[in-house]
């Protein structure tokens, strides 16, 4: 019977737990920047036309 390799499951629940952390972070970043420009209340108004 093979031994169990403990390095390669240990490895494994890192990756997971920082693909996780990295997915929570991405929601986190995602509503602080759509939350940004609503708050502001500029985000509605057009950019000004820049005369060439």
């Amino acid at each position: 019977m093979a031994k169990p390799n403990y390095s390669f499951e240990k490895r494994q629940r890192e990756i997971a737990k920082k693909k996780k952390n990295d997915e929570k972070a991405a929601r986190k970043r995602d509503a602080r920047t759509d939350k940004a420009p609503s708050s502001t209340g500029d985000a509605s108004a057009p950019a000004p036309q820049q005369p060439e």
